[in-house]
């Protein structure tokens, strides 16, 4: 018998949008502002909060189809209220879309069942780990040589341990732009970068050889990420001292299980954003320590940060300048990094954040 309490009596959906603070690029793509949908799930007198990045077209799919099939139901019995959604978007197409409105609604009945128990979230779901590393990540390849260096070396001032910048829309420019990082943030900070898939396998490998120069230990989609043969190719002949790491655009379980399967990356990504919520990020948590291969989270540091620390394989989250601008401007309770580490406030139930709708509502689309 469901309780009164648990009873999920009110949803909600709505989405911001926010412009970016400078024009941003990576190797593929080009964006000038970044929306938000969040979900607001209600039950017993405590309110839920989730969210994806994503598009207004997702907030209508959860509207008209998510919603009305969660209300009602037990707060309590999250992973119940998941197989429903999945069920229910079959003839939808469970990549893209479907997985990020399905991600939204996810996190929100989490942050919810741990407001009702008044728990943290990570004291619900376990705790593996105290606190997580994260890396700064921007270095937009639309920043001029003075904002990238300011940018990363900003963050290894504060503390963080490692960043990571985006190349090869220009890839002749490529190796001139991470001198200029390694430069700015000094010997011993890790350096990492991300093509986003834009150079083919043997441009790869040829600018793989080329950043061992500026001690680059992570490399980040050197080809795109559906050419599994390709990034087993590179992993197995980049230097040794770089890992191969690829995954933020995985939104169902099979995906992270052949990419796994293949041997194709040093570092699992995942985003709970887009892979269908919290319950299918923890279950990508355990593909990664079925296969011996550390996970990383891809950027929503302030979603991921309980989770992340439910995980004993889990490696860093990526602190990305977009959605860290945009969650301490929308939410109360977001975690700022002490020596480079997110440390959970177990004091504040859920994921310890509350929705600022008086600052949102200038953003609202």
């Amino acid at each position: 018998m469901i309780s009164d309490v648990s009873i999920i009596r009110k949803m909600s959906v709505a989405t911001y949008t926010v412009p970016t603070d400078l024009p941003e690029s990576d190797g593929t793509l080009t964006w000038d502002k970044t929306t938000l949908v969040l979900v607001e799930a209600s039950a017993g007198g405590k309110v839920g909060i989730g969210y994806t990045y994503a598009d207004v077209a997702t907030a209508q799919l959860i509207n008209g189809t998510l919603l009305p099939l969660i209300r009602g139901k037990d707060a309590m019995s999250v992973p119940t209220c998941w197989s429903a959604m999945r069920h229910a978007i079959r003839n939808l197409g469970r990549p893209g879309i479907c997985s990020m409105a399905i991600a939204a609604v996810d996190s929100a009945l989490w942050d919810l069942k741990a407001k009702l128990l008044d728990l943290s979230l990570v004291s619900l779901l376990g705790a593996a780990q105290p606190s997580i590393e994260v890396y700064g990540s921007g270095g937009f390849t639309s920043y001029s040589i003075e904002q990238l260096q300011k940018q990363l070396g900003g963050w290894v001032e504060q503390g963080i341990k490692a960043v990571k910048m985006k190349i090869g829309r220009d890839p002749d420019k490529d190796v001139a732009r991470v001198k200029a990082a390694r430069e700015a943030i000094g010997p011993d900070a890790g350096l990492y970068v991300d093509a986003n898939g834009a150079y083919s396998r043997k441009q790869a490998l040829s600018m793989a050889e080329k950043f061992t120069e500026f001690d680059v230990s992570w490399f980040e989609e050197p080809v795109t990420s559906d050419d599994l043969e390709g990034l087993r190719l590179i992993r197995d002949r980049a230097p040794a001292r770089m890992d191969i790491a690829a995954g933020e655009y995985g939104y169902d379980l099979i995906y992270f299980k052949r990419m796994l399967d293949a041997g194709a990356v040093d570092v699992q990504q995942a985003d709970a954003s887009r892979c269908a919520g919290i319950s299918e990020f923890l279950r990508v948590g355990a593909l990664c320590d079925a296969a011996n291969v550390p996970m990383s989270a891809h950027t929503s540091p302030s979603l991921h940060l309980h989770p992340c620390c439910a995980l004993s394989r889990l490696r860093n989250i990526e602190y990305f300048h977009d959605h860290v601008r945009i969650e301490n401007m929308f939410f109360e309770g977001t975690i700022q990094p002490i020596a480079g580490r997110l440390h959970p406030n177990v004091t504040r139930p859920g994921m310890g954040l509350e929705f600022k709708k008086a600052d949102a509502k200038r953003y609202a689309a």
